[in-house]
């Protein structure tokens, strides 16, 4: 690393300069357990369609991997409308998990994936806890596919207004009957929640329980209110926040989850809008980024926040993607190193000697 660096904006390409462009000499290859990604930017489950919508844009095969939307065992009609209501920093959602059925997805979307060629991870969610192993069978039929994201966004029967990301044990139970029933030679992630109490206690349960890499993290609870209708902005009410707003929020899940494992690969996920966003993510401990409602206003957003963060690595001095994994946490174990030894002594500067 260069210590001369100096901080610089990371700027589109006008039209002119296409002659003059260079593409960054830095390494973007990534892995997430036994998963390796030519790239690290990702689409986030939900907010990019089968995949034949964001292929209109820009070739999905440049990204890392496709997260398709959380399939569930049978379709789903989701939520009532509305679904969607803006706000000032980001949007209020509850869809619902709406979606055709893993059978039909399997025949239809999946089958389109596999020919496209693109890395394909599958979100899953249940009704019931007991839906996920079920949902993950049919998919070891079929295959086709690189990875299972397991989606603990779902109820948990047990404990009646909480998500099964919130609990620990639960969430292990979850991921345990996955892995279970999956096919053993596919990496499997875990979504956990911004919600949880002690995020770095239910990373430890459900890694025990098998889990390969974790998603951090999935969109905290929110609700908004029409002050118009002066009733519930969505129809479902109590819906998730996603946008910039939440940034801070999944960085902080990020940090304390590398601390607590730091061997642990992570997908670092939520309001991610550009590289710097991604490198924020990165140097947090991620070693990929998932790209969500950014999609919604700038759909081939995935290859241009791969090319800005790879400008904004080199620019930094780094040479890959990996040097720069977890690299904000070097500062803050210093600080934890003089704090150590100012406790042992009563001259604080020997700390600094």
């Amino acid at each position: 690393m260069s210590d001369r660096y100096q901080p610089t904006s990371v700027r589109g390409i006008a039209r002119d300069d296409v002659a003059q462009y260079r593409p960054p000499s830095v390494a973007m290859q990534t892995e997430l357990g036994a998963l390796t990604l030519k790239g690290p930017v990702l689409t986030a489950a939900g907010c990019a369609g089968t995949g034949r919508e964001l292929d209109a844009f820009f070739d999905i095969t440049a990204v890392g991997a496709f997260i398709t939307p959380s399939i569930s065992l049978h379709a789903r009609a989701g939520l009532p409308t509305p679904r969607m209501a803006e706000t000032p920093s980001g949007l209020v959602h509850a869809i619902g998990h709406q979606g055709p059925g893993v059978d039909r997805f399997i025949e239809r979307d999946l089958a389109w994936l596999a020919q496209r060629g693109t890395r394909v991870i599958v979100s899953i969610v249940g009704a019931t806890p007991e839906e996920y192993p079920k949902v993950a069978q049919r998919l070891r039929s079929a295959g086709g596919f690189d990875a299972i994201e397991v989606n603990l966004a779902a109820a948990n029967p047990a404990t009646p207004g909480r998500q099964l990301a919130q609990d620990p044990e639960a969430a292990a139970s979850v991921v345990q009957a996955v892995r279970r029933h999956g096919d053993s030679r596919i990496p499997v992630l875990a979504k956990l929640s911004s919600d949880a109490s002690d995020i770095a206690e239910v990373a430890r349960a459900v890694v025990r329980a098998g889990a390969d890499a974790l998603t951090l993290a999935n969109a905290p609870a929110a609700l908004d209110i029409d002050v118009d209708t002066m009733l519930p902005a969505l129809g479902g009410v109590v819906g998730a926040l996603s946008g910039p707003a939440i940034r801070p929020l999944a960085l902080r899940c990020v940090w304390q989850v590398r601390q607590a494992l730091p061997q642990v690969p992570i997908l670092g996920s939520g309001g991610i809008r550009n590289g710097l966003d991604a490198l924020a993510f990165i140097l947090a401990g991620a070693h990929a980024v998932a790209v969500g409602s950014t999609l919604f206003r700038d759909p081939s957003a995935p290859v241009r926040i791969h090319e800005e963060l790879a400008r904004a690595l080199e620019e930094r001095g780094f040479s890959s993607l990996q040097q720069a994994i977890s690299y904000a946490h070097r500062s803050v174990a210093a600080v934890e190193d003089i704090t150590e030894v100012e406790a042992l002594t009563d001259d604080p500067s020997a700390a600094r000697s």
